[in-house]
Protein backbone atom coordinates (compact mmCIF):
# COMPACT_ATOMS: atom_id res chain seq x y z
CA UNK A 1 0.00 0.00 0.00
CA UNK A 2 3.23 2.39 0.82
CA UNK A 3 4.37 2.06 -2.25
CA UNK A 4 0.81 2.98 -4.32
CA UNK A 5 1.00 5.95 -1.97
CA UNK A 6 4.05 7.13 -3.14
CA UNK A 7 3.21 6.54 -7.15
CA UNK A 8 0.52 8.82 -6.12
CA UNK A 9 2.28 11.63 -4.97
CA UNK A 10 4.80 10.71 -8.22
CA UNK A 11 2.17 11.20 -10.04
CA UNK A 12 0.91 14.31 -8.69
CA UNK A 13 4.38 15.83 -8.70
CA UNK A 14 4.00 14.98 -12.43
CA UNK A 15 0.55 16.16 -13.09
CA UNK A 16 1.17 19.36 -11.38
CA UNK A 17 4.38 19.93 -13.45
CA UNK A 18 3.06 19.48 -16.48
CA UNK A 19 -0.11 21.84 -15.95
CA UNK A 20 2.63 24.46 -14.79
CA UNK A 21 4.66 23.78 -18.28
CA UNK A 22 1.28 24.25 -20.16
CA UNK A 23 0.46 27.53 -18.20
CA UNK A 24 3.74 28.63 -18.31
CA UNK A 25 3.63 32.25 -19.61
CA UNK A 26 7.23 33.62 -19.46
CA UNK A 27 5.95 35.72 -16.27
CA UNK A 28 4.32 34.10 -13.66
CA UNK A 29 5.20 30.25 -14.55
CA UNK A 30 8.43 30.58 -15.64
CA UNK A 31 10.05 26.73 -17.45
CA UNK A 32 9.74 24.08 -20.18
CA UNK A 33 10.09 20.74 -18.61
CA UNK A 34 13.04 20.77 -20.62
CA UNK A 35 16.05 22.55 -18.94
CA UNK A 36 16.84 24.15 -16.00
CA UNK A 37 14.91 27.04 -14.69
CA UNK A 38 17.98 29.68 -13.98
CA UNK A 39 15.85 33.01 -13.56
CA UNK A 40 12.32 33.90 -12.74
CA UNK A 41 10.68 36.30 -11.00
CA UNK A 42 10.71 35.54 -7.49
CA UNK A 43 13.35 33.29 -7.89
CA UNK A 44 17.10 33.87 -7.77
CA UNK A 45 19.87 31.60 -8.28
CA UNK A 46 22.97 31.52 -7.76
CA UNK A 47 26.60 28.92 -7.58
CA UNK A 48 29.78 28.82 -5.62
CA UNK A 49 32.17 26.07 -5.74
CA UNK A 50 35.08 24.79 -3.43
CA UNK A 51 36.93 21.49 -3.95
CA UNK A 52 34.97 18.88 -5.85
CA UNK A 53 31.78 20.48 -3.87
CA UNK A 54 28.98 22.32 -5.88
CA UNK A 55 26.37 24.99 -4.10
CA UNK A 56 22.90 25.66 -5.75
CA UNK A 57 21.37 28.65 -3.61
CA UNK A 58 17.72 29.66 -4.49
CA UNK A 59 16.66 32.83 -3.13
CA UNK A 60 12.81 31.96 -3.31
CA UNK A 61 10.70 35.43 -2.18
CA UNK A 62 7.30 34.42 -0.46
CA UNK A 63 4.31 32.87 -2.43
CA UNK A 64 6.41 31.14 -5.11
CA UNK A 65 6.09 27.89 -5.89
CA UNK A 66 9.19 25.75 -7.55
CA UNK A 67 9.24 22.39 -9.32
CA UNK A 68 12.41 21.09 -8.79
CA UNK A 69 14.39 18.39 -11.24
CA UNK A 70 14.41 15.09 -10.04
CA UNK A 71 17.74 14.55 -8.09
CA UNK A 72 20.39 11.86 -9.16
CA UNK A 73 22.55 11.52 -6.08
CA UNK A 74 22.67 11.63 -2.79
CA UNK A 75 23.47 14.95 -1.08
CA UNK A 76 22.44 17.36 1.42
CA UNK A 77 20.39 20.26 1.34
CA UNK A 78 19.54 23.54 3.90
CA UNK A 79 17.19 25.96 4.54
CA UNK A 80 18.99 28.91 5.90
CA UNK A 81 16.60 31.22 6.39
CA UNK A 82 12.46 31.04 6.24
CA UNK A 83 9.90 28.41 6.05
CA UNK A 84 9.16 26.47 2.91
CA UNK A 85 6.30 23.66 2.89
CA UNK A 86 7.69 20.59 0.24
CA UNK A 87 6.12 17.75 -1.67
CA UNK A 88 7.81 14.84 -2.80
CA UNK A 89 6.75 11.40 -3.17
CA UNK A 90 7.53 10.54 0.73
CA UNK A 91 5.19 13.00 1.50
CA UNK A 92 4.53 16.48 2.36
CA UNK A 93 6.64 18.82 5.21
CA UNK A 94 7.62 22.40 6.66
CA UNK A 95 10.90 23.31 7.29
CA UNK A 96 11.74 26.32 9.50
CA UNK A 97 15.03 27.70 9.28
CA UNK A 98 17.56 26.67 9.89
CA UNK A 99 17.62 23.28 8.98
CA UNK A 100 19.20 20.43 6.87
CA UNK A 101 18.06 17.19 5.29
CA UNK A 102 19.69 14.38 3.10
CA UNK A 103 18.31 14.00 0.24
CA UNK A 104 17.87 10.86 -1.34
CA UNK A 105 18.43 9.56 -5.50
CA UNK A 106 15.12 10.19 -7.13
CA UNK A 107 13.90 12.92 -5.08
CA UNK A 108 11.86 16.00 -6.46
CA UNK A 109 10.09 18.60 -4.71
CA UNK A 110 7.66 20.88 -4.93
CA UNK A 111 8.54 23.57 -2.77
CA UNK A 112 6.32 26.01 -1.71
CA UNK A 113 8.10 29.79 0.37
CA UNK A 114 5.60 30.07 2.82
CA UNK A 115 8.23 33.24 3.41
CA UNK A 116 10.84 35.16 2.27
CA UNK A 117 13.62 31.74 2.47
CA UNK A 118 17.51 30.77 1.54
CA UNK A 119 17.18 27.02 -0.02
CA UNK A 120 20.99 25.52 -0.70
CA UNK A 121 21.84 22.29 -2.39
CA UNK A 122 25.57 20.55 -1.81
CA UNK A 123 26.38 18.64 -4.46
CA UNK A 124 29.43 16.59 -5.50
CA UNK A 125 31.23 17.91 -8.25
CA UNK A 126 34.69 15.13 -8.51
CA UNK A 127 35.39 17.17 -11.99
CA UNK A 128 35.44 20.53 -10.38
CA UNK A 129 33.72 22.38 -13.27
CA UNK A 130 32.35 25.26 -13.02
CA UNK A 131 29.79 24.94 -16.48
CA UNK A 132 26.24 24.65 -14.76
CA UNK A 133 25.46 22.97 -18.41
CA UNK A 134 27.26 19.60 -17.55
CA UNK A 135 27.09 20.10 -13.70
CA UNK A 136 23.02 19.65 -14.24
CA UNK A 137 23.67 16.78 -16.39
CA UNK A 138 25.65 15.22 -13.78
CA UNK A 139 23.05 16.22 -11.16
CA UNK A 140 19.54 15.77 -11.88
CA UNK A 141 17.31 14.37 -14.59
CA UNK A 142 14.09 16.21 -15.61
CA UNK A 143 11.63 14.07 -14.98
CA UNK A 144 11.14 10.57 -13.34
CA UNK A 145 11.26 8.65 -16.60
CA UNK A 146 14.49 10.41 -17.54
CA UNK A 147 15.55 9.22 -13.97
CA UNK A 148 14.82 5.82 -14.43
CA UNK A 149 16.81 5.70 -17.23
CA UNK A 150 19.58 7.09 -15.65
CA UNK A 151 20.00 4.23 -13.34
CA UNK A 152 19.06 1.82 -15.79
CA UNK A 153 22.19 3.18 -17.90
CA UNK A 154 24.06 2.83 -14.50
CA UNK A 155 23.92 -0.51 -13.77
Amino acid sequence: MESNIIQSREDQIKELANLMIESADGVDIVGNGKDIVREAPGVTISHEFADSIYLRRMDLKKDNLVVGAVHKHLHIWFLLEGHVTIAKKQGVEDYQAPCYVVSTPGDQRVIFANEDSIFVNIHKNPSNTKDIDIIEKNTVAMNQEEFKEYIKNQK
